[in-house]
């Protein structure tokens, strides 16, 4: 318990005293729960001052979880000299009842349909040297009502017959400005809130988002703040090499040369051929057109081939960045599923699946702390995974319960055991529902 209080000082200018107090026992009672991630349940590990009533206040007290998270990603985990991305991604998880704040139907990706669920989008750093991913922005993607409804009811309007030939007066569109998606358009203003705040210390240059955000108004809008832009197209949208043949003399300049077929890639864009196990992998690399975009994009395409059955598969990566090498945005892209081990973690470990809280304030408080619990889980198992860097959530929760099984005991002996009795007692009895020991086990003989 001392050391949580110890740790949650750096954020103390930016939350009262009370409401510090309060965290400390939520999170104390997180470290030690085994069960579902709510209120009683914390409650019921909590020591003295950890009632029911004090978690309930903390849930319903309003926090500045971007300064919280923030603060304690500067103060703990930033390592100065080390290179960081961004990355941004959607979580979905299924919600019973009615009554939810920002409850909707979301797509989730794990059961592949639309379901009744709470959707939270976030922006987190990643360290390209460490290959850790810190969540830092958070916010809850709510629906309008009848947001739905009003585009089932819109008809396309028929299209008027043109007219053959330029219309008298029209200019070249360079660089037109897509029409945004209402996804994109709540995801926007999130975006930004977050590059205020990291850009005053870390320099980040690259976002990297999945396949679903693979498209032109996702890439202009990363443009518009000044970030590159890493993603992945479908696996058959259609490329084009930049035209390079003589122009007639008459008409439009042309801009699109031979279309690209990525199972018969040009020996010229070969970046890497190696043959591992049976599988061939070709990696290319070409400076390609798309029809939807506005610019030219940097495009990697990753073909592997079965040498035995010479069935083959493929992806298409693609960076804004011109410049950028095909290994860092393969390595980008691959970056990128960091950030879904911080959702795993979240809710297989600090709740974010569980709580029970309908109210809004009581949400956000809930789904935020689910992730600065993935943060300051990292911060606690540092010290564990100098002997052992195997050691895993579930062995920092098991040396908590035992610590806490421990405690509970001492109170009951007539008299307190010495200082090193003491310690090979709590250092035995933590340990037992460990999957990865930090330490050597302590002979009892």
């Amino acid at each position: 318990m001392t050391e949580i209080v110890a740790l949650l000082q750096n954020i103390a200018p930016v939350v009262s005293a009370t409401i510090l107090k309060q965290m400390s026992q939520v999170i104390y009672g997180l470290l030690i729960s085994n069960g579902r991630i709510t209120m009683l349940e914390i409650s019921r590990w909590t020591e003295r001052g950890g009632s029911y009533r004090t978690i309930q206040r903390w849930y319903h007290s309003k926090l500045v979880w971007l300064q919280i998270l923030w603060i304690l990603f500067t103060s703990q985990l930033w390592k100065a000299g080390h290179e960081y991305i961004a990355a941004g991604d959607e979580v979905v998880f299924g919600k019973a009842g009615r009554e939810t704040y920002g409850l909707g139907r979301f797509f989730s990706s794990l059961q592949q349909r639309v379901i009744p669920s709470l959707s939270f989008f976030a922006f987190s750093v990643i360290d390209v040297e460490e290959r850790n991913s810190y969540p830092i922005q958070v916010a809850q993607m709510v629906k309008p009502a009848g947001e739905k409804a009003k585009k089932e009811k819109e008809k396309p309007a028929k299209a008027k017959q043109r007219p053959v030939g330029r219309p008298k007066g029209s200019k070249n569109k360079k660089d037109e400005k897509p029409t945004l998606s209402a996804e994109l358009l709540r995801i926007q203003p999130i975006l930004q809130a977050f590059l205020v705040v990291v850009r005053g210390v870390l320099s980040i240059s690259y976002l990297v988002m999945d396949g679903h955000f693979g498209n032109y108004p996702s890439a202009w809008m990363v443009r518009q703040t000044g970030l590159q832009f890493v993603s992945k197209l479908r696996h058959d949208a259609a490329l084009y090499e930049p035209f390079s043949g003589k122009y007639r003399g008459c008409g439009p300049h042309p801009k699109y040369g031979d279309k690209v077929d990525v199972h018969k890639m040009k020996k010229k864009y070969l970046k890497s051929d190696k043959k591992t196990d049976g599988i061939r992998t070709q990696v290319y690399q070409a400076t390609l057109l798309n029809k939807e975009f506005a610019f030219s994009l940097n495009v990697v395409i990753v073909l592997k081939t079965n040498l035995s059955t010479k069935a083959q598969a493929h992806v298409i990566l693609f960076s804004t960045d011109l410049e950028l090498s095909y290994e860092k945005i393969i390595d980008f892209y691959t970056l990128r599923f960091q950030i879904e081990f911080n959702f795993r973690d979240a809710k297989q470990y600090w709740g974010l699946d569980d709580f029970m809280n309908v109210k809004q304030t009581a949400v956000t408080n809930a789904a935020h702390l689910s992730f600065f619990m993935v943060n300051f889980s990292s911060i606690l198992l540092r010290r564990f995974r100098e002997h052992n860097p195997e050691f895993s959530i579930l062995d920092l929760k098991s040396h908590y319960r035992g610590c806490r099984y421990v405690s509970e005991t001492i109170k009951l002996l007539p008299q307190k055991p010495d200082g090193i009795l003491l310690a090979e007692i709590f250092e035995q009895i933590a340990r037992l529902g460990m999957v990865h020991p930090a330490f050597e086990p302590v002979s009892t003989a």
